[in-house]
């Protein structure tokens, strides 16, 4: 088996191995194991120490900064006081400096009294009760030998909990599911002693020894579960319940929060009374000695144990379930199900759960409960979108501020004092948070910090050229000093003046509005500029109103332009006569867009802000904000263009909601196949030539399945339709179809940097978005998208969305065609 050695962080010390009472459902005495008959009643002074040495040294060799230790048994508090003392004296002591210790008991409360109290108080040991609810469900299994009732007095150790001077200690109830009982009175029941937090387990069970389905019902534990969902939903989820908070989490993308479910690797040994070392305790139910490693804390250290083949292989996360399993689309929140519940005689461990037909239903039931509330609005509102990727920009300019420390010294504090008086008067700082390139910016200065280099300071200082963009943009009259190298002050989102004659660095005072603002520099008569006419020395960003697309930037002067896999043009780089032409040019490609796609192309103009000329390739997004598009504006023809377009704005789309929103976990775990190429890929790239064949699916002749290729809707016989010589259809030369989606902007999800995420190497000829098999392609890659495990909960809503978007845009495309 192969991976790095996984370290233990929860232990199990078994104190007691007798239990007082007599549960008819207990893993421990009335399953296939009964190794508690040959053990020692409690555990010895000798193994006590041996736990805590062996403990310390693990933690130590593998920094862990806390473990958890809890106390179990049979019934620990049979151990007494002193051995229990005696417990946590050493593993304190040996944990002293080494590691955080956290401390747990898991009792059935008989026991439980102020002695005992008084004693986890002074280690702050939390106490978790088991309680299977009220008094008749408790009752059902959980009795004393002569079947007298244990519930009184598990309610009297929980109220003794919840006095004032123990609540701390208070860690929740454990309950084990019996689909007999009523699950709202057992919720009720639970949720009236105000306990931290509730979990529900499921009875152990192999498919040798199945659970019991009193009505025959392969989803009776689900739907069981399902109702207390239902009533722990509509009473405001007061109490929290592990469970339901392990789905929530993983459907949201989030990590499992309890063994029983998830791919996470198991990070947990059980210290026997007589000192051996053993896999988790529920495995006990598959069959005798089935948790056995043969390791004991006299002779082994934890590492032996972790690199046992048992343990190794409840740490393989996918390839640790069975094959049916790595193919079920909820297999990352159920995770195949506790590792004990796919035990068969015939098997093994390669079986699915014996719950797996509940699972799937808990998980699929809870997934349409929640769906309405926890699907990202901004799958569906552009305005949303907007709204989250500006406030994602807020939020990491703050954690420079925070990381900063002082570190930006006094020209940081004045230039952040005077931002938030930008924000008080004026609409500017928004200008300035929408602007692409600031989050460049806030990248790049917040990743040299937390790397250390020498420059961080310097490049978070650049702060004032915002704050005197935004000020300028706000029309306030306010001085801000910019600090300035390299013989040249830049204006975010205006552009950018050559400080000609005058000594590098320096001080420029910025103050006007965009009608005119003043730039002095000590020692020389102060310029006044207008942001949008160019003067001697000062190069404005080049803006072009087109009709419905207004104040479009060109920009080529943002130094943190440079973003994209391809080089960023320089303004130098213009041949005579150039900026005429893109304007044209552009406002050729827009109104074709405006005219056969006139709904994506109102969400474009609301979106797209800003254009950066690159030396070659297709349309790129990059490591900036929501709102800039990267390609190339020369020698192309207004179809070329309108294409590139919105292929670009659907790349810097889904890259604008995978950053704000949590779309798919886990990518790379499984390779689908994308049908416009023959090698399989990851499903980030996959999503990614899906969301951009439907992007297309109105302009090219896949929008009309059975006609033949022609003009755009409403572009004249003969008009202005081919492509450049050796280039395909919706290409440009050079590139590849396909768009960029995924966790780190610049870089294409699944593929190395550069390349078009959708595509690899492979590529089948024919299958470019915009044709006729790009439609198709893309049917069938939302079909086997509905299936992927990795999505979350949003991420299926944008499939949906995206199947329902590319059917409503293939019609229009057909009527638009035939009119």
């Amino acid at each position: 088996m192969t991976g790095p050695l996984v370290p233990f962080r929860q232990i199990v010390l078994k104190v007691h191995s007798r239990c007082d009472l007599a549960c008819d459902h207990c893993y421990i005495y009335e399953h296939a194991d009964q190794s508690w008959r040959t053990r020692p009643k409690a555990i010895s002074d000798e193994a006590i120490s041996w736990t805590a040495l062996r403990l310390a040294e693990h933690a130590k060799s593998h920094a862990l900064p806390s473990v958890s230790v809890i106390l179990h048994g049979g019934e620990p508090l049979l151990a007494g006081p002193a051995r229990l003392r005696r417990i946590c004296e050493e593993l304190t002591t040996a944990l002293d400096e080494v590691a955080e210790l956290d401390l747990r008991i898991h009792t059935n409360g008989l026991q439980l009294s102020s002695r005992y109290l008084d004693l986890f108080s002074e280690y702050d040991l939390k106490v978790g009760i088991s309680l299977d609810g009220d008094r008749a469900a408790n009752d059902r299994h959980r009795r004393f030998a002569d079947g007298r009732t244990s519930h009184p007095l598990v309610l009297r150790a929980v109220d003794l909990l919840r006095e004032e001077r123990y609540r701390h200690l208070y860690l929740g109830l454990l309950c084990t599911i019996d689909v007999a009982n009523d699950p709202v009175a057992v919720y009720d029941a639970l949720a009236e002693l105000a306990p931290p937090r509730i979990d529900f387990l499921l009875p152990h069970a192999t498919w040798d020894d199945p659970p019991a389905r009193p009505d025959g019902s392969p989803t009776a534990y689900a739907d069981w579960i399902l109702a207390v969902f239902d009533r722990w939903d509509r009473g405001g989820r007061q109490v929290p319940v592990r469970l339901f908070e392990s789905v929530l989490s993983t459907l949201g993308g989030g990590p499992s929060l309890t063994e029983s479910l998830g791919l996470a690797p198991t990070d947990l040994v059980v210290v026997e009374t007589d000192g051996a070392l053993e896999q988790v305790d529920s495995l006990k139910s598959a069959y005798e000695g089935a948790a056995a490693t043969g390791f004991d804390v006299y002779r082994h250290s934890f590492d032996e144990v972790a690199a046992h083949p048992g343990v190794r292989a409840r740490q393989l996360e996918l390839a640790g379930v069975s094959e049916t399993c790595r193919t079920c689309p909820v297999v990352r929140s159920c995770g195949g199900g506790l590792y004990t519940h796919r035990y068969s005689s015939a098997r093994g461990f390669d079986n699915t759960s014996v719950y797996c037909a509940d699972l799937e239903a808990l998980i699929d039931g809870i997934e349409r409960r929640t769906a309405a509330e926890t699907v990202s609005p901004a799958v569906t509102d552009p305005g949303e979108l907007l709204f989250l990727q500006q406030d994602l920009t807020r939020t990491m300019l703050a954690e420079l501020h925070q990381e900063l420390d002082g570190l930006g010294g006094d020209a940081w504090q004045r230039a952040w004092e005077l931002a938030s008086a930008v924000e008080r008067d004026s609409d500017g700082l928004d200008w300035i948070c929408a602007h692409p390139y600031t989050r460049t910016w806030l990248h790049e200065c917040l990743t040299a910090l937390r790397e250390g280099r020498p420059e961080a300071a310097q490049l978070a200082r650049r702060l004032s050229a915002y704050v005197a963009a935004a000020a300028v943009r706000g029309g306030l009259d306010l001085a801000v000093s910019v600090e300035c190298h390299d013989g040249r002050l830049v204006l975010p989102t205006l552009g950018e003046l050559r400080l000609d004659g005058v000594e590098s660095p320096c001080e420029a005072e910025v103050r006007g509005s965009e009608k005119e603002f003043q730039v002095r520099v000590a020692g020389r008569a102060p310029w006044r500029l207008r942001a949008d006419e160019a003067a001697d020395g000062w190069r404005p960003v080049h803006r072009l109103d087109l009709d419905g697309w207004p104040r479009l930037a060109i920009d080529d002067v943002d130094p943190h332009r440079r973003c994209f896999a391809a080089e960023a043009l320089d303004p130098g780089d213009r041949r005579p006569g150039e900026a005429a032409e893109r304007a044209a040019l552009l406002g050729e490609a827009w109104q074709l867009l405006r005219t056969a796609v006139p709904e994506q192309a109102a969400e474009l103009a609301g979106s797209l802000t800003t254009l950066t000329p690159l030396a070659s390739s297709g349309p790129q997004a990059g490591r900036h904000g929501y709102g800039a598009l990267g390609l190339d504006l020369r020698a192309t023809t207004p179809r070329e263009l309108a294409l590139a377009l919105l292929r670009g704005f659907s790349q810097a789309k889904l890259q604008a909601l995978s950053e704000v929103a949590d779309l798919y976990a886990q990518d790379g775990w499984w390779r689908h196949r994308a049908p416009w190429q023959e090698e399989p890929v990851a499903l980030s790239a996959l999503l990614a030539g899906a969301y951009e064949r439907v992007a297309l699916a109105a302009l090219e002749p896949g929008g009309w399945a059975d006609e033949e290729p022609g003009g755009w809707p409403g572009e004249e016989p003969g008009g202005e339709h081919g492509t450049r010589s050796g280039a395909e259809p919706g290409r440009q030369p050079g590139t590849e179809p396909g768009t960029r989606s995924g966790v780190e902007p610049g870089t294409q999800p699944g593929g190395e940097p550069g390349r078009q995420s959708g595509t690899a190497p492979g590529t089948r000829p024919g299958t470019e978005p915009g044709t006729q098999s790009g439609v198709a392609h893309a049917r069938q890659a939302l079909a086997a998208l509905e299936r992927a495990a990795e999505l979350t909960v949003t991420g299926r809503h944008l499939i949906a969305s995206l199947a329902a978007e590319l059917e409503e845009r293939t019609d229009r495309g057909k009527q638009a065609r035939r009119g």
